[in-house]
């Protein structure tokens, strides 16, 4: 065994051994941390070997696997391309606003709005595909996606405000996990219309893998740090709800329980649709960011291959 995994592990066991002689760190402490880089290093390569597996069925796919407590990259697919990649977010930014508006007391979760399954805004066709239901609160609509719901959110913002509430989350800037990435396009709405196909993520707004990941490891941050607020409570509970049998779903078939979001948006300057999936994975105690880009497909195109990782992944099954 003097080659690969443990050869490696042996190798940076040196360095860590010649750190601690200058250090003066005691050998059980080093130990220790050669111990901890090799399972972290393990891990990796089980995340790499499920990420490889499920993009069979999607060779196209972008897919990250981000580690939330050191924001580290520990699997991907198409990395280069991940990073270059620019597209309408559609409906993953849905619990990025509400969480923040919840946060700041601007809305208010049991609100409820009925949704007739019709909605245009500015010539553009938003009719939600959830099944028939009486009026949503806040975890209902985000577990169903309901645009209706999401554009009556958006109508509370003024100019300029959801410009702020997105750059919190890291979504609108350099990730500064790889190199010659894109940046964000982003045109701040002026008029209520505007305002609403910004929220929806249909319209003014593209983003890269990269920063979808990164605002949704904010996101997963903001539930560890306060798990007993309203926002946390209410989106994380509509992630999970989303994942288990809402509209994500098919994320929910490996067998891990996953908080997430999916989204559906037309190209630039096409109609062809593409899917996105954004989730946190333990839903419960989440650990890692998993996104997935479908450039040819639907948000439940990307939410099923997101499952279909999980169910090769490292982490433990329900």
């Amino acid at each position: 065994m003097s080659g690969g995994f443990w050869g490696g592990c042996r190798m940076h066991g040196c360095l860590l051994r010649h750190t601690a002689s200058v250090f003066l760190l005691p050998r059980s402490a080093v130990s220790l941390v050669a111990l901890l880089f090799c399972a972290l290093t393990l891990c990796a390569q089980s995340w790499q070997t499920a990420v490889d597996d499920a993009a069979r069925t999607a060779p196209g796919a972008r897919i990250l696997v981000l580690d939330i407590a050191s924001n580290r990259i520990l699997a991907s697919h198409h990395l280069e391309q991940a990073a270059r990649t620019l597209a309408a977010p559609g409906s993953t930014l849905k619990p990025l606003v509400l969480y923040q508006l919840l946060d700041r007391h601007r809305w208010n979760a049991e609100q409820r709005v009925a949704c007739d399954g019709k909605l245009a805004i500015a010539g553009h066709s938003l009719a939600c595909s959830h099944p028939t239901a009486p009026p949503f609160d806040a975890r209902q609509a985000l577990a169903w996606s309901c645009n209706t719901y999401f554009a009556q959110v958006a109508r509370t913002l003024r100019p300029g405000e959801l410009d702020l509430l997105l750059r919190a989350t890291g979504l609108l800037g350099p990730t500064r996990l790889t190199a010659r990435e894109a940046i964000a396009e982003f045109r701040p709405p002026q008029s209520p219309d505007e305002i609403e196909l910004a929220v929806l993520g249909v319209e003014g707004i593209r983003i890269t893998p990269f920063e979808m990941a990164e605002a949704y490891r904010w996101l997963a941050i903001q539930f560890a740090d306060r798990p007993d607020s309203v926002a946390t409570q209410i989106v994380h509970s509509g992630l999970m709800d989303s994942a288990s049998f809402g509209m994500a779903g098919q994320s929910d078939g490996g067998g891990v329980r996953v908080a997430g979001k999916t989204g559906t948006a037309e190209g630039f300057a096409t109609h062809r649709t593409h899917g996105w999936f954004a989730g946190l994975a333990p839903a419960t105690r989440p650990e890692v960011v998993i996104l997935v880009y479908v450039p040819a497909g639907r948000g439940a195109d990307a939410a099923h291959l997101a499952g279909m990782l999980l169910g090769h992944s490292p982490l433990e099954r329900r």
